[in-house]
């Protein structure tokens, strides 16, 4: 088969597309024709070595972890799902090895739930972790109620986007920080936006004299001082980004593949309560340029890449 691959870590130049053999299928693992796989961040940060404390690198690698596609082949213990079977998945184990930018993946059946009707291929690729983390980190690390008010850092990217129209369906009032340029999108999207900067604090507690009940940083760094200072009275932080959360009295998650968590989300996005918004897609053979424009971190929404198998 296809596939991407890179036999050391490094920057996109260790990246090749070129034929992988195709993966087998264990019993419990369904094999994937791949029709689409989106780029995380974790994708590059992993090929550059940054997940080499947590997870064993069996080289060479196909990376990517978020996948759509079709069944073409169940495990043996795998009633869930039978051939032609359109699903979607956050397609992670605890190596890196097998993963999503290739033209077959076999993937654990704990980690897919069925493709949502109401979306495209490219639109169902861009659910899985993205979405999986705000739904956990909402619901589980924040427990967001109705009534809440809610700040969420990087509103108008892939985990940020999605938070916010999850944030809305749980009654939340949330307030996005975005660049200008995502103002519009994130009103749309039901959120009140704010510019990021000096006098970002001043900017929220304008809209929230009183604090925000929660905060779902997904930035770090200086966004995690500032979440601090607009927290309300016994209000909960939570943060993507592995480093001094801990420091600032909040939780730091990490995602994890959940089957049921991942068919509610399909589920929502057939009732029109969430979407995903796809930037832009490259062809298998351009997966470098995907992780490029990944890595400069300004893409609204998803990068997403296509499988071609013609008519």
């Amino acid at each position: 088969m296809k596939a991407i691959s890179y036999g050391r870590y490094g920057g996109t130049e260790v990246l090749e597309y070129g034929e992988r053999p195709e993966p087998k299928v264990g019993p419990d693992s369904v094999l994937v024709k791949v029709r689409a796989a989106a780029v995380n961040p974790v994708d590059w940060k992993a090929r550059e070595g940054y997940l080499d404390s947590i997870a064993d690198a069996v080289f060479p690698v196909v990376p990517g972890w978020d996948v759509s596609g079709v069944v073409v082949q169940p495990g043996m213990a795998v009633p869930e799902f039978g051939v032609g079977d359109e699903v979607m998945g956050y397609v992670r184990e605890d190596f890196l090895c097998r993963g999503t930018f290739a033209e077959y993946v076999a993937a654990p059946v704990r980690t897919l739930a069925r493709k949502p009707l109401s979306m495209s291929f490219e639109e169902a690729a861009g659910l899985p972790l993205a979405g999986l983390t705000a739904y956990q980190v909402l619901h589980r690390a924040l427990e967001v109620r109705d009534g809440d008010t809610v700040l969420v850092h990087a509103a108008a990217g892939g985990v940020g986007s999605l938070a916010v129209q999850l944030a809305v369906h749980a009654g939340a009032r949330v307030i996005g920080t975005a660049s200008e340029r995502n103002h519009d999108h994130l009103r749309e999207l039901g959120a009140e936006p704010v510019a990021y900067g000096d006098g970002l604090a001043d900017r929220v507690r304008t809209l929230a004299p009183d604090g925000v009940h929660a905060v779902f940083d997904t930035v770090g760094g200086d966004a995690l001082r500032v979440s601090a200072e607009v927290l309300a009275p016994q209000g909960r932080l939570a943060s993507i980004v592995a480093g001094e959360v801990v420091d600032f009295g909040g939780r730091y998650w990490f995602v994890r593949p959940d089957a049921a968590d991942l068919a509610t989300l399909g589920d929502l996005a057939d009732q029109g309560v969430i979407s995903v918004h796809v930037e832009r897609t490259f062809p298998l053979e351009q997966t470098a340029e995907a992780h490029a424009l990944s890595a400069e971190g300004h893409a609204r929404g998803k990068i997403v890449v296509t499988v071609d198998w013609g008519a």
